[in-house]
């Protein structure tokens, strides 16, 4: 299908619209590096219909019951999973990820994600206090109206619904913005949500640039909120633009994430692990643990031993079932992380495998694969460890004992996770409390229960999402006090 003929237009007011200055941008496919539809340019005039309409509907979706609210969010978990295969498929497409992982993961995660916060709406709780006899204190938790809800392109549905959800569970209307990098099940979800009658307004999907149209909606002073998912750059500009309008935030930005393996780790499994840690999704998860610290007794044989593992991944088409990585999402991504790749040479580390572009046979010899990469002898506090890669790259160090191992883990503005592999329990709790990362793995990666706050400190996050925190990012408080 042409560039003219497959357009992702605006979701707005319960239907498709077509953006007002008539304007699209081009959609790569990363895996060929070619164009292969285009997404509305919205503007500002785009982003005020999306609020308006949001606006309106505000007041009658907040009064339907919880139990109606959350009927609507599992008949949209029900018609995504009706399509599974469809949503997997573009999204392969569009962000250049296997399609054996959206299959297993983003698309599954996505529908986890409706299913569950309809359950939060109907379990969703205030609190009463008796004041001693002398009257009765309740809160009421009320939906803040009209939010934003701001997701990045590197897991696109997933993290679009992990907004999306709870927002409309609390009672909120909402107007999303996907990355103009992935915008094609945003769109889809969209036109799902249209088919099964999802009241007008309620949802509202606009595709554009972020410094125009993200920049038009997170200043609208009709949006109560703002959840953004994306860079430590963009949730600074987000923060100052929004500061005098006294906005709720929640801001989960950037991540250099470390593993800290010490010698009586169970060594084959840890190895394992740690390389799905590293490069699943082209290394492109925020999650991803971009700095394996290891105890310096196992050193030598944790090094070989992970290169080898990581020798045996296989980069190549997304449809492929046997291809462990993908593209990455785009030429300028790629161009972004083989400077990193240079710049760690330049740094004095030791490439010990990957380190290149990789050329696929045609029709795939334009894309934009990247073999998983990694380097030791870099210093703890070089660049190369301090900034974030967000791609198939992490680096090996060795550490001498525990203080060594938190120095190094501590030792960037970021703060997002970290995971630590030991047999002693004592320790792993110990290392726990002392990591400064808002969500700590122990013997384990990306293991995620939704009823847990996630989010991390420094420059990595301001708030928390997931559960009873999401619920309460997206409502007001109000304290009612009865007296007797």
């Amino acid at each position: 299908m042409s560039h003219e003929q497959l357009r992702f237009d605006n979701y707005i007011d319960g239907r498709a619209a077509a953006p007002v200055e008539g304007a699209y941008l081009p959609v790569y496919e990363p895996a060929r590096g070619s164009v292969y539809a285009g997404h509305a340019d919205s503007s500002a005039a785009d982003v005020e219909a999306a609020v308006q309409a949001a606006h309106r509907a505000r007041t009658d979706w907040a009064a339907l019951p919880a139990e109606q609210r959350a009927d609507w969010l599992r008949r949209i978990a029900d018609a995504i999973a009706a399509r599974a295969d469809e949503f997997a498929a573009a999204e392969s497409r569009d962000s250049g990820k296997p399609l054996s992982l959206a299959s297993a993961v983003d698309i599954p995660r996505a529908v986890a994600n409706f299913r569950f916060f309809a359950s939060q709406a109907e379990l969703y709780s205030s609190q009463c206090h008796a004041g001693n006899g002398r009257g009765l204190n309740y809160t009421l938790r009320q939906p803040l109206g009209a939010v934003a809800c701001i997701s990045p392109w590197n897991l696109p549905l997933y993290l679009l619904t992990w907004k999306i959800a709870p927002a409309l569970a609390a009672g909120n209307t909402v107007v999303a913005k996907p990355s103009e990098v992935t915008p094609c099940t945003a769109w889809m979800l969209g036109q799902l949500c249209a088919q099964i009658g999802l009241p007008p307004g309620v949802l509202n999907l606009i595709q554009g640039r972020g410094a125009q149209a993200g920049a038009a909606l997170v200043g609208h002073r009709q949006i109560k909120a703002v959840s953004f998912t994306g860079s430590t750059a963009t949730g600074a500009a987000i923060a100052a633009s929004t500061a005098g309008q006294f906005k709720k935030l929640s801001l989960e930005m950037g991540g250099k994430n470390a593993a800290i393996v010490f010698a009586d780790a169970d060594l084959q499994r840890t190895v394992d692990e740690l390389v799905r840690g590293a490069f699943s999704n082209q290394g492109q998860i925020c999650l991803c643990m971009s700095r394996i610290l290891v105890e310096r007794s196992i050193w030598p044989a944790f090094r070989e031993a992970f290169v080898a593992k990581v020798k045996t991944l296989k980069v190549g088409d997304p449809a492929d079932a046997s291809s462990n990585l993908g593209a990455v999402v785009s030429a300028e991504h790629m161009d972004k992380v083989l400077r990193y790749i240079e710049l760690a040479h330049a740094e004095g580390g030791r490439l010990l495998c990957g380190g290149e572009r990789v050329r696929l046979p045609a029709p795939l010899d334009q894309g934009w694969f990247i073999a998983p990469t990694v380097f030791d002898q870099l210093p703890f506090d070089c660049r190369v460890n301090q900034e974030e890669v967000f791609g198939p790259f992490t680096a090996l160090l060795p550490f001498d004992d525990e203080a060594q191992a938190l120095q190094y883990a501590n030792g960037t503005v970021y703060g997002l996770a970290a995971s630590v592999w030991t047999r002693d329990l004592a320790r792993a709790h110990r290392i726990a409390a002392d990591l400064e990362a808002g969500i700590v793995w122990i013997n384990c990666w990306m293991l995620r229960d939704l009823r847990t706050p996630f989010g991390g400190v420094k420059h990595s996050g301001v708030g928390r999402e997931g559960g009873e925190e999401a619920m309460r990012f997206f409502t007001e408080a109000k304290n009612v006090c009865l007296g007797g």
